[in-house]
């Protein structure tokens, strides 16, 4: 998943104000107890870090 569709599809679900936000804030289990930024700084496939974000805030289906 190239980063500009993660993005996206983070903007979609949380909104665009808020997302980056939560990418910043929201630490997560499913990403080994770190926040979106970090894990792809970390170097985490997109599509992991997608994965991990859907499982912890309950994406519905059709967004994932």
């Amino acid at each position: 998943m190239r980063l500009t569709i993660f993005w996206e599809r983070m903007a979609d679900h949380f909104g665009a104000a808020y997302a980056d936000s939560f990418a910043r804030d929201h630490v997560m289990a499913e990403l080994g107890g770190r926040t979106v930024h970090q894990a792809l700084e970390a170097g985490w496939d997109t599509k992991d870090v997608w994965r991990g974000v859907c499982a912890a805030m309950d994406v519905p289906a059709d967004k994932r």
